[in-house]
């Protein structure tokens, strides 16, 4: 599959400029997604309301307006309410639900410019580390057909990937806007909790951790999006002002962790492939120092992931009661378990989930960013919830999110950036963590060790 004829920040200039317009991009943009049907990333379109989307981007530029996103096609994750269109959390209790207005960030995209052209497929509620759902099956990788993107955000990462689309906006709850994106090579970004305005949309079964998560092939692109979505809004409480200035690169104090301070498996090819990183950058003059976040006692997901379970369970639980098998069988099971859950289990997670965030809060006062691997593996097949084994050792289904939920319960930003690939050419990804409220910071960072990686990679 061929890669998008021009970036985010091209597409608006160009659009903007007269070279084409809105209408002829979101119409080759149509075409791309059309093509690429059986990768299965795309799993909604409405052709007719795109192009009356983008005719009137055009009538906005002719009456002399200026948008930063102008005519650029993009995708939305189908959780996430885009008003108008079929929006289904990919579950068969959604399969007719028509999102009655937009969420804040897609009402701030579209101002901007933004043409929606498509809903990118997720797992069921956004709830599993692989992209399939009972209503529109697998979503495949890119690269091979065979192999999962990962999960939650496999449909808009893989619309990225492909080049269907410059841009695509995820959810990240435990990784879900992380994971995905490094397993296709290209970029995801976790803000701070709070700095993009969360809903109007579904009820969450991740209290205080979901966020609005935009995917792109640069960080430049992530950040046109992210500068278009951000800033306080009186509908979401939780909505918060973030750093206005970004600090100069080489001031920030930088440390690496292999396996961020885990006991955890990876495979060799991305422990020597971070390492590698780490080293190009180091010599590039970023001043980097080995030094691992220290955990509480019996810190693992496993701990916190009854948050998850009673969230799905106080949300669905009454319709897994009538028929369970409405739902993904792995879905069902983790509603199951979420009604076994007692007051003090929840209570429990809850408290290993603040015991986690004090102790990165604790590690970011001596440090201004984290660099971590994204992932400890390359993808798998689809057919697998994850990797049979993963650094030599048998892998629970689970293992390949180890280094992303962490980072939710502390509320921190966080941006996975490619980092390599293995002999197949799989990829891998670089996450880059920051301080809570520090996103530009972190962007500009991030950026910075992008620009450092492509050009060793030379």
């Amino acid at each position: 599959m061929t890669k998008p004829v021009n970036s985010a920040r091209g597409i608006a200039a160009d659009v903007t400029a007269g070279r084409t317009s809105a209408a002829e991009t979101a119409k080759a943009a149509l075409g791309r997604i059309e093509a690429a049907k059986p990768l299965n990333a795309v799993v909604t379109i409405d052709p007719a309301r795109t192009l009356t989307d983008a005719a009137a981007v055009d009538d906005r530029l002719r009456a002399g307006e200026t948008m930063p996103l102008a005519g650029v096609p993009i995708v939305v994750k189908d959780n996430i309410w885009t008003g108008g269109w079929r929006v289904t959390q990919g579950s068969r209790l959604f399969a007719d639900f028509v999102a009655p207005q937009d969420a804040i960030a897609i009402e701030r995209l579209r101002r901007a410019g933004a043409v929606v052209v498509g809903i990118g497929a997720t797992s069921e509620f956004a709830c599993k580390g692989v992209t399939t759902s009972p209503l529109f099956g697998p979503t495949r990788h890119p690269l091979n057909p065979e192999l999962t993107p990962g999960g939650s955000s496999g449909g808009p990462a893989a619309a990225v990937a492909a080049g269907l689309v410059p841009l695509a906006i995820g959810t990240d709850a435990g990784g879900s806007s992380r994971r995905p994106p490094a397993h296709v090579g290209v970029a995801g970004f976790k803000p701070s909790y709070g700095a993009i305005p969360y809903g109007p949309g579904f009820a969450e079964p991740f209290f205080g951790l979901s966020v609005i998560a935009p995917i792109a092939a640069t960080v430049a692109d992530i950040t046109l999006a992210f500068e278009a979505m951000a800033g306080v809004d009186p509908r979401d409480p939780d909505s918060a002002l973030i750093a206005r200035d970004a600090d100069d690169i080489a001031g920030p104090r930088i440390a690496f962790s292999p396996r961020l301070g885990l006991d955890v498996a990876v495979d060799d090819v991305v422990a020597n492939g971070f390492i590698s990183a780490v080293e190009r950058l180091s010599a590039s003059g970023l001043r980097i120092a080995q030094r691992d976040p220290v955990w509480p006692a019996g810190a693992t997901e496993e701990a916190i992931m009854p948050l998850q379970h009673a969230g799905l369970a106080a949300l669905h639980g009454d319709p897994f009661r009538q028929d369970p098998t409405v739902f993904d069988p792995d879905i069902a099971r983790q509603i199951e378990r979420g009604l076994s859950w007692s007051g003090a289990d929840v209570a429990a997670a809850l408290v290993a989930s603040t015991a986690i965030a004090n102790a990165f809060a604790a590690f970011f006062t001596e440090i201004d960013l984290l660099l971590a691997p994204t992932v400890p593996c390359v993808a798998w097949p689809l057919t697998q919830l994850g990797p049979d084994m993963i650094g030599g050792r048998p892998a629970s289904p689970r293992a390949h999110a180890v280094f992303t939920p962490f980072v939710n319960h502390a509320r921190l930003p966080a941006i996975s950036i490619p980092c390599g690939t293995d002999a197949a050419g799989l990829p891998f990804g670089l996450q880059v963590i920051g301080r809570r409220g520090q996103d530009r910071t972190l962007l500009r960072a991030a950026q910075h060790i992008e620009t450092m990686l492509r050009t060793f990679a030379k």
